[in-house]
């Protein structure tokens, strides 16, 4: 999961959110900031799959009880959550938090870094921002991360590290990285202000189709998606490409969808025994062939558009297995100001499949170099509808 960002809020997924309302994604983060946002309490009639082991009620009592004894409630609320075990609940401080949720907006203040998991929890740079920070000092895609701020990295969740990584401009963050031949080495980087760039871009092949990049899920990104696929002519063949893509705001990546699919189910979700269903919107979808370019990289809102057009039959997916980010959080705001994400349940594709752990596997599965061409070659295969 990246630096740039990947978990919405509340987000299925690196970056990564399932809301009812699909808008409350975005109200969430700047709710909790203001203080105008109650804390939420999912209602527990069961335990959804894979939820949270830690409720609200228990961090609430464990940061007034640190406060009490004038020691650190974010703290104490992160021990808490460390030791429930679950892999994708996180404790952010106040500035942490709000530095994580602007990154919603496609800017932020960091070192340039985008992460994924390795398989032993060890987060790896999957890219590095050209001209930015990183880049400079000479940090390279593969090297892996082993702490940030003199704090150890391995087995934290992504959003955590993500955290670290993100400050005010101007301030210093060391670094503790080994590179892919074992070598190790530590830097000491200056955070700067990065534009999220171009979210959604479009490039056109000369043979009439075209490509459709989506970075992450951003503010206004589902409906960039829409806009740019309207703007090719009808039935142009598209090779969607979600390499990379560490999520976002999920209601961008169901806006998204609406650009192929004519409304109709997107993914699902368990929410204190009650079933949520998120939706695409209706009226905007292209009808030209379509395949979904996807690697390690892509991940949550990203996986919940890939497994949607997979499973309804509108996209063949090309690539390498996806990341497998399949699970529900929800922010909910503490006493001394900083905010927990607790796991509320896992998500499930239109066809039930869950993803968690496991990721989707691709149609056509390709080595990373020739994943393009490839999408390419099955793009023109699947010719033109008449």
């Amino acid at each position: 999961m990246p630096e740039s960002p990947r978990v919405p809020r509340p987000r299925a997924g690196q970056g990564f959110p399932l809301a009812a309302p699909l808008l409350l994604a975005a109200v969430l983060a700047a709710g909790l900031r203001g203080g105008w946002l109650p804390s939420y309490e999912p209602p527990q009639t069961r335990a959804p799959e894979g939820a949270s082991a830690v409720s609200g009620a228990r961090l609430d009592g464990a940061v007034r009880s640190a406060l009490a004894r004038g020691g650190s409630g974010t703290e104490a609320a992160r021990a808490l959550v460390s030791r429930s075990g679950h892999r994708w609940d996180a404790v952010y401080g106040p500035s942490a938090y709000t530095a994580w949720s602007e990154g919603l907006t496609g800017a932020y203040a960091g070192v340039g870094l985008s992460l994924a998991h390795d398989a032993d929890g060890a987060p790896r740079v999957s890219r590095v921002r050209p001209g930015a920070p990183a880049a400079r000092a000479g940090v390279r895609a593969g090297e892996r991360l082993l702490s940030v701020g003199g704090r150890e990295v391995v087995g934290l969740p992504v959003t955590r590290t993500v955290g670290l990584l993100r400050g005010e401009p101007g301030t210093r963050v060391a670094l503790r990285l080994v590179r892919e031949d074992g070598t190790e080495r530590r830097l000491v980087l200056t955070r700067v202000r990065l534009g999220g760039g171009a979210a959604v871009s479009v490039e056109r092949y000369g043979d009439g189709g075209a490509r459709v990049r989506v970075r992450a899920f951003t503010r206004g990104a589902g409906e960039r998606v829409r806009a740019a696929v309207a703007a090719l002519p009808p039935r142009t063949p598209v090779v969607l490409d979600l390499r990379g893509n560490p999520g976002g705001l999920l209601d961008e990546a169901a806006r998204a969808a609406g650009a192929f699919l004519d409304g109709g189910e997107v993914a699902t979700y368990e929410d204190g025994g009650s079933r949520r269903v998120l939706g695409a919107p209706r009226g905007g979808a292209g009808t030209g062939p379509l395949v979904v370019l996807v690697d390690g990289g892509t991940a949550s809102a990203a996986e919940v558009l890939t497994g949607a057009l997979q499973d309804r039959g509108r996209a063949v997916v090309v690539g390498e297995p996806t990341f497998g980010k399949g699970t529900v959080q929800v922010p909910r705001a503490l006493p001394d100001g900083s905010v927990a994400e607790l796991t509320v349940g896992r998500w499930r594709t239109p066809g039930g499949r869950g993803v968690e752990g496991a990721g989707l596997t691709p149609d056509v599965s390709t080595a990373p170099g020739a994943a393009e061409a490839r999408a390419r070659e099955v793009l023109t295969g699947l010719g033109t509808p008449s």
